[in-house]
This record gives structure tokens, sequence and C-alpha cells, in this order.
């Protein structure tokens, strides 16, 4: 089983943004500090999300069995019903559902954030390398 670890982050609601995406599998760990730019906290979260679905994908994990985790309860919940309230969402969403369909078999959980550490501190990290390279 492939276990994903996501989280978006920023720094203001808008502000520069990141994702942290942690993978850990078949014996391997692999870490991903992505700057996203400017965006709110929600966008980042489907932004990792997104992204963390492509990164898969371009590796051939979609005929395991893998696993997302996220303590991002919108994402998670607008995921799992296929539905977001915000309209501003419904790109995202619709993107992330069309790549998740790719998978054999996936899974989508909420975990606390005391859970999700690694993803978080490369999430964290990615929002530094958007104001380093924009300044």
């Amino acid at each position: 089983m492939i276990e994903v670890y996501i989280d978006g982050a920023s720094a203001g609601n808008p502000g520069p943004s990141g994702a942290g995406i942690f993978i850990k599998g078949n014996g391997t760990a692999e870490k991903y500090s992505i700057p996203l730019g400017l965006m709110t906290n929600h966008e980042a979260e489907y932004h990792a999300f997104i992204t963390a679905l492509e990164i898969c994908l371009e590796k051939g994990y979609s005929q395991s069995v893998v696993s997302f985790r996220t303590d991002s309860e919108l994402v998670n919940k607008a995921v799992e019903k296929e539905f977001v309230k915000n309209k501003m969402y419904a790109p995202l969403l619709e993107k992330a559902l069309e790549l998740a369909k790719q998978f054999d078999l996936f899974f989508m959980k909420w975990i606390p954030s005391i859970e999700n550490k690694a993803a978080d501190e490369l999430a964290r990290a990615a929002i530094r390398k958007n104001t380093n390279t924009s300044g």
C-alpha cells in the first residue's frame, strides 16, 4: 500500500502558499515541497491534493492501493460527497475527482493535524520558497 500525506498552507489568506506531499510505501519515502504562488489556504489544500494525485499517476502508482491522508476536513468531505458548497472550489474538486478515478483502488482519509506533521512541514517550507523567489 502507498500512503500519501498531503497538506496545503498559506501565509495570509490569500498569501504565499505551498503544498507538502509525503509519500511512503514499497520501502521508500518521497518528499515534495512545492510553492504554489498566491492563493487561499483552502485553494492550497486542493492544489496539494491534485499535485499528489498527478505525482502518483506519473510514478505508476495507479495500479497499487493508494491511501491519501489529509487534515483538511473541507477537501476530505468534498471528495467523499463529490460536492463542494463554495462554487469557487468546484473546478478544483472536478479535476481532483477526474484524477482519482484513474486509480484502481483509491482511498481518502481525514487525519488529525498531529498525524500530518511531515506534510505540514513540507508545505511550510514551500511557502518560504515562494517568498524567496518573489523578492
